[in-house]
């Protein structure tokens, strides 16, 4: 049975994700709400919690390293822009990525909505004692065949400061090909990697930055199919990676930083197949359609 800080998703009439709420975590680590674990309808599971070779990564959920100069990926800044030096935060230009005192969190506030099979949350983005971001999450776990299921996350995120934030990532800082930042899912690490690839591409370095439809990670006896659900999140690019460690993310700031003005909000749709075995190019690309119109 889930405690008060964690409900458990279902489909098909089967537990299929957890999600913690208000996990017990380091400042460093940027605390959030997280989904983990995330299983097949098999029960294969399909997430990893602070794994060793990143400790800051936690399942499933909205993390980004950069909001106006604050982190809220957890682990080691980004190397920050020059306008961050002059608003007073400390940057760390010549030394690239440094573990600094700048970590923010995402602070559950309530549910709106909460049944076995999805849930509507509202979240406060905090930094420095401000509020920066309000969020409203809606997850929802969608049964599509006897094998499959998936799961559909949307995240709006509001400025509620006075002030325009922007939204950056290492790649916007100054590291080339690191643009990760927004959705992501930190997969199960195996001795072999996972395979990866689109409707017309392959490889981590194929797909690692570009803009797809869909795109599948796939490992042993299991396969992820992440499709954007929005005209503007199918134009964000793609952070993959599978040879270091299997993770997925759509990019929030590819190659220039996301403006939010005061009032404005950002959304974003990700669907995601959950499915056991590995699927070739014409099911994942099946799956994926069924998924974003379900």
């Amino acid at each position: 049975m889930a405690s008060p800080d964690t409900l458990v998703l279902r489909a098909a009439g089967r537990p299929v994700a957890r999600y913690v709420t208000r996990p017990e975590l380091p400042a460093r680590l940027s605390p959030r709400p997280y989904l983990h674990p995330v299983t097949t309808l098999a029960g294969t599971a399909v997430t990893e919690l602070s794994p060793a070779d990143h400790a800051h990564h936690l399942g499933v959920g909205v993390a980004v390293p950069d909001v106006e100069g604050h982190n809220f990926w957890g682990g080691r800044s980004p190397k920050l822009s020059t306008s961050f030096e002059q608003g007073g935060t400390p940057t760390v230009r010549d030394q690239g990525p440094t573990e600094l005192d700048d970590h923010g969190a995402q602070r559950h506030s309530a549910f709106q909505l909460r049944d076995p099979d999805g849930f509507m949350e509202e979240l406060r983005w905090v930094a420095a004692g401000a509020e920066l971001l309000r969020e409203r999450r809606t997850v929802a776990a969608v049964e599509l065949t006897a094998t499959a299921w998936a799961l559909d996350f949307t995240f709006s995120l509001t400025n509620v400061t006075p002030g325009t934030l922007t939204i950056g990532s290492p790649a916007t800082d100054g590291r080339p090909g690191a643009a990760y930042g927004g959705f992501f899912w930190r997969a199960r690490k195996e001795p072999r990697a996972p395979e990866v690839f689109t409707a017309d591409r392959e490889g981590e370095d194929g797909v690692h930055g570009r803009c797809a439809g869909w795109l599948a990670l796939a490992g042993a006896g299991w396969t992820l199919v992440f499709a954007g659900a929005t005209e503007e999140t199918r134009r964000d690019p793609w952070f993959v990676r599978a040879a270091e460690y299997p993770g997925v993310g759509s990019s929030l700031a590819h190659t220039e930083r996301l403006t939010v003005e005061p009032g404005v909000t950002a959304v974003r749709r990700i669907v995601t197949v959950v499915a056991d075995g590995r699927l070739d190019r014409d099911g994942a690309a099946a799956l994926a359609r069924k998924a974003v119109s379900a």
